[in-house]
């Protein structure tokens, strides 16, 4: 079942958008404030945002949001400016739905952002347990459950699938994954690996001393 984040202060609004996507069978978070957004993101597999909520403008905090995690964001605003359309997927949202709507369209277009065209689910059997990705939503799931995984997170998972048993430099896991940003050591490396061992303990990510990490053949084999 899909899970949507809901950002709508307008009570009456939220409760028919909510009722709608839930006749459809989809779990729904509803949040009215901006400071509770943060804790259910991580959750959500799609978000439904509205623009204009009582702290303000939601756009200026939708970047910070999507660095916890890349989600599809569908945006409801009133403004009907092209120019505030721009704004909006420049901020990093995927979609826009002009009020008022009608439920049926906010339901197609969730329906379509949740179904990425030409999606490759890739399986590997981790112990007893099954590991499923996805390197077009950058999510993973684990036996059926998501793994809660930041952005640089999952990629620095993706490369380490993609190359298993390969021993991957730091300097160049940090290439790779965090292009050219300039970090002061590779401690930022170090750091994300914990974080994926702690996640996912029975992928074993072995520390190659004096060269870098590599993911043991034995415990991430590709169905």
């Amino acid at each position: 079942m899909s899970r949507i984040l809901l950002v709508e202060d307008d009570v009456p609004l939220g409760e028919g958008v909510a009722a709608c996507l839930q006749q459809d069978g989809l779990e729904v978070s509803w949040v009215r404030r901006c400071a509770d957004v943060a804790e259910c993101w991580m959750r959500a597999d799609l978000v439904v945002l509205d623009r204009q909520l009582p702290e303000g403008d939601s756009l200026q905090w939708l970047p910070d949001w999507l660095s916890l995690k890349a989600l599809p964001v569908i945006v409801l605003t009133a403004r009907t400016e092209v120019e505030d359309r721009i704004a909006g997927l420049q901020a990093g949202a995927r979609d826009y739905v002009l009020k008022p709507f009608v439920a049926a369209e906010l339901l197609a277009r969730v329906r379509a952002q949740l179904r990425p065209v030409g999606e490759v689910l890739l399986q590997y059997r981790v112990g007893p347990q099954q590991l499923t990705v996805s390197l077009a939503r950058q999510q993973a799931w684990l036996d059926g459950e998501e793994v809660a995984l930041k952005p640089k997170e999952f990629s620095l998972l993706a490369l380490l699938l993609r190359g298993c048993g390969r021993v991957f430099h730091r300097d160049e896991l940090l290439n790779q994954v965090w292009g050219y940003e300039a970090f002061p050591s590779t401690r930022t490396v170090d750091n994300h690996i914990l974080n994926l061992r702690r996640k996912l303990p029975l992928l074993h990510i072995d520390t190659v001393r004096g060269m870098g990490y590599r993911l043991n053949p034995a415990d991430a084999q590709e169905r």
